[in-house]
């Protein structure tokens, strides 16, 4: 592969509170819009730019150098290999790909989907901001838009909707259902809600002896019954929890027929919403692969590979929720898990076991792989509630 070394066509980042970034575009050029977040990850830029929980998210990467390892087709985390962020904002583009399963650049995979990127720019600043001010609506504006007037591209960021009050899983869901196969033998059948779900997920499940059954968000618990699931999975996503309505019916359909549950990230937040919980907008998120977490029923420390801007809410209002348990319309439920960063929840679950859910990635893509035995903890609550299998 050849060395990759870029234009330098004139882009602009603009965020809603005026602050511009000056710098050079690459992969697509054009005008995207979307909310400025960063992740504090230094590897699995290609997971990130796949991961459907990125939707309509310019992402800033903290790490100075992307682009090293180029792009390859084994490592996307979207069913269809689309990439889903709005835009990609970097320090340093890799001039020489170095890696020997790339088959092109990071430039030329964006400019192949049409993902407008900015190089260039002092991200170290960018990140301090967003850290401090939070996260915030922006735009990138590359080629002949960055030369238009810096008044009229900030009217046009702040024209765009907010992403509190987004509901998105529909626009990252599949259309209809697909079904991953199990590895080996077949132990048991599991539907999953397509909420932005990783590839990683059911092909951990497959390596389990698990057939997936991807079905769309939103699809009713009535219908899924058809699959007699032993167990029943929501999955990572984007957006607003809290405009999830008909997601938490059917988590509360699952709970009330008592079939085993388990959730990740915007999963997490739904179980939340089911027991009865409030969910509520981070200041800017959680965003990268190396995020303590503290398992309060085990004691355990896990670094884990985390995305996401919301969380559920302290079921007293205590400042650290750490072990609390608190009363559900389905037995007692505890806060099972906590980010040893700021307190916030980071797991829920019932006190029976019947259902649990964690706000990182298990599948470790890309991330740790210290939470990977939580597909294994779902495997053993299936068991015990079909000991016949």
């Amino acid at each position: 592969m050849t060395d990759n070394k870029p234009a330098r066509i004139p882009a602009i980042l603009v965020l809603a509170d005026g602050r511009t970034f000056r710098g050079y575009g690459f992969g697509a050029t054009g005008t995207t819009l979307g909310e400025a977040v960063f992740t504090t990850a230094m590897t699995g830029y290609q997971e990130t730019l796949t991961d459907p929980s990125y939707h309509r998210q310019i992402v800033v990467a903290a790490a100075p150098q992307i682009g090293n390892t180029g792009w390859n087709d084994e490592d996307n985390e979207s069913h269809g290999n689309k990439i889903w962020v709005a835009g990609l904002v970097i320090r340093d583009l890799a001039q020489r790909v170095s890696n020997w399963r790339a088959e092109r650049s990071l430039s030329e995979e964006m400019e192949n989907q049409g993902i407008i990127g900015i190089r260039g720019i002092d991200t170290r600043t960018l990140v301090r901001h967003l850290r401090n001010y939070g996260s915030i609506a922006a735009g990138v504006f590359s080629g002949e838009a960055a030369e238009r007037p810096v008044e009229e591209l900030l009217a046009e960021v702040k024209g765009q909707p907010s992403m509190e009050g987004l509901d998105l899983s529909a626009e990252v869901s599949t259309n209809e259902p697909y079904t991953v196969p199990a590895e080996g033998e077949k132990k048991f059948t599991v539907v999953a809600y397509d909420m932005g779900v990783k590839t990683a997920t059911p092909a951990n499940f497959a390596k389990r002896g698990i057939e997936t059954i991807v079905v769309p968000a939103n699809t009713p618990y009535e219908e899924i019954k058809q699959y007699n699931p032993d167990g029943v999975f929501v999955s990572n996503g984007p957006g607003d929890p809290a405009t999830a309505d008909k997601m938490v019916v059917v988590v509360r359909d699952v709970l009330d027929a008592r079939v085993p549950f388990f959730g990740i990230c915007f999963g997490n937040q739904i179980l939340g919403r089911a027991l009865g919980l409030d969910t509520f907008k981070m200041k800017f998120g959680h965003r990268g692969i190396n995020v303590p977490v503290r398992n309060h029923l085990t004691g355990k420390i896990d670094i884990t590979s985390q995305n996401h801007g919301f969380a559920i809410a302290s079921p007293s209002g205590k400042e650290n929720p750490a072990g609390e348990e608190f009363d559900t319309d389905f037995g007692r439920g505890i806060v099972t898990h906590t980010c040893l960063n700021d307190n916030t929840i980071e797991g829920v679950a019932l006190k029976d076991g019947m259902a649990y859910s964690v706000q990182y990635h298990p599948e470790s893509a890309a991330g740790p792989h210290d939470a990977n035995p939580l597909f294994n903890q779902f495997i053993e609550l299936m068991t015990e509630h079909t000991p016949n299998k």
